[in-house]
């Protein structure tokens, strides 16, 4: 019976004792292929952030966006790849939807100011934006450059503007004066009016984001 007992002692404790060193090759195996994986989980997880980055929210970002864009020439100098190689008043003037503004700008002499001007944003109102106005009194407008030119650099604000900044956003115009602009995704409204319709179109020195209606400053 002794020798019985401590035969049976001895296969109990070699039972006992394989599975707790089972268990600790087991964690040290855990253990280093988590120390051999970690280097490349985390490698690949910026490398995962960059891609979505690159893919979504970083190339998205750089892209005009809006239903008017469609009406926006292919190529040429009124193109978007056009338009961005010239200064914003002159990259206006080879844009149909816009002549009516350029006529504007024309008439108040700041042709030279937006051209000259560096790293600004402009909300630029299409003819249609325009044709809102009753002709009497956007010629009156048109007529008065001193008042004309208030409009106008209204329009204008002294700093490059992406979409996530007009998320929410207040901003002080060349006018002297603020706009406030809100909005997600790719539906931005100024002032609570006027609604983006083709945004984030590059110029060689402003972004322009196209409006559906003309702002104006306060009294």
């Amino acid at each position: 019976m002794n020798t019985r007992f401590r035969r049976t002692a001895v296969t109990l404790a070699a039972a006992a004792v394989l599975p707790l060193a089972l268990s600790a090759c087991s964690d040290g195996g855990s253990d280093s292929a988590e120390s051999a994986d970690s280097p490349k989980a985390s490698a690949s997880a910026p490398a995962s952030e960059e891609g979505m980055a690159g893919s979504g929210s970083t190339a998205g970002a750089d892209e005009p966006f809006g239903p008017a864009c469609s009406a926006v020439p292919q190529d040429g100098a009124g193109s978007f790849d056009g338009m961005a190689q010239d200064p914003v008043a002159t990259a206006a003037s080879n844009n149909p939807a816009l002549s009516t503004l350029v006529s504007a700008v024309k008439k108040a002499g700041l042709v030279d100011t937006l051209n000259n001007a560096q790293d600004i944003t402009v909300f630029a109102p299409t003819n249609d934006a325009f044709a809102k106005i009753p002709k009497a009194t956007l010629d009156k407008v048109l007529n008065d450059k001193e008042q004309l030119t208030k409009i106008l650099t209204y329009h204008v604000v002294g700093q490059q503007l992406t979409p996530k900044d007009l998320e929410n956003g207040s901003f002080d115009t060349l006018e002297k004066s603020k706009l406030t602009t809100s909005g997600s995704g790719e539906s931005y409204t100024v002032n609570d009016s006027a609604k983006v319709v083709c945004g984030n179109v590059k110029t060689a020195n402003a972004h322009v984001y196209i409006i559906d209606t003309v702002l104006m400053p306060g009294a």
